[in-house]
């Protein structure tokens, strides 16, 4: 279990964390929802000790996360960030050979390969492991650095805005595979999602933020209602239920009768 207690940061005088704490559920998707700037992936990067904070304490199995070694908290917790920076044209095996590096420092052994394999394979990436990453679609690239952090073997999985610049057929393969990995992994996934509708259809638990601060924290169906979300983006939503799943419109019948 990962608990947050009491977590604040700040860039000068501006306070990007403000005295956050929460519990994630483990083998569950919790999506971080949110307004531009509510402080998500710095929470993800406190979370993950790549970003220090001021006061407050990070548990991760019951361990204080600033007393473990960097190599402790590389095989507890694995993230995936916005932007990958490669300073080297790299294929896509060799990427997934990067997400060993805390386990055998680059000089691979059996166990190593075979988890790089388990990998690729999850990730359905076989037929392109030889191609270089910068020839890949945004699909099949984030999947590539999926895999890379699958082989680093964790039990924690933080995504930081995984849907980025990917069209509707690549952003739903890419929830599912979230989904995957823990219906099938057993992984505990902690997700940065902007659209409402992927963190309804696909999280376990959402986590809303705002100015800094965890407004709700609970099961998708206790938090994707209008009273929950009206005021964390300033938007007057509608939202439905369709199949059982909580559905947000982004517009009103009179809006639709008026654009007819």
């Amino acid at each position: 279990m990962i608990e947050i207690k009491n977590i604040t940061q700040a860039y000068g005088r501006n306070k990007v964390l403000d005295d956050v704490s929460f519990a994630i559920h483990d083998s569950a998707v919790t999506a971080l929802i949110g307004a531009n700037g509510a402080g998500k992936s710095t929470l993800l990067g406190v979370i993950t000790r790549l970003i220090p904070y001021i006061s407050g304490e990070v548990y991760i199995d019951e361990h204080e996360i600033k007393s473990m070694k960097t190599k402790e908290v590389a095989k507890k917790v694995a993230i995936l960030k916005q932007t990958h920076h490669l300073g080297v044209r790299v294929a896509v095996q060799d990427l997934v050979e990067f997400g060993r590096f805390p386990h055998c420092g680059g000089r691979l052994m059996d166990i190593d390969r075979q988890k790089v394999e388990e990998s690729i394979s999850f990730m359905d990436l076989d037929n392109i492991r030889d191609r270089y990453i910068d020839e890949l679609s945004g699909g099949q690239r984030q999947r590539a650095f999926i895999a890379m952090i699958l082989a680093q073997d964790t039990p924690y999985i933080f995504l930081d805005e995984p849907l980025n610049n990917l069209d509707i057929r690549y952003s739903v393969e890419m929830m599912k595979i979230v989904r995957s990995l823990v219906q099938d992994l057993h992984k505990t996934v902690i997700v940065v999602l902007h659209d409402i509708n992927f963190a309804a259809a696909y999280a376990d638990y959402v986590v809303t933020m705002q100015d800094g601060k965890i407004v709700s924290h609970g099961k998708v169906d206790e938090i994707i209602t209008k009273n929950k979300l009206d005021g964390i983006f300033d938007y007057d939503f509608n939202i439905i239920e369709h199949q059982g799943r909580k559905v947000c419109l982004y517009f009103d019948s009179n809006e639709k009768d008026s654009l007819a």
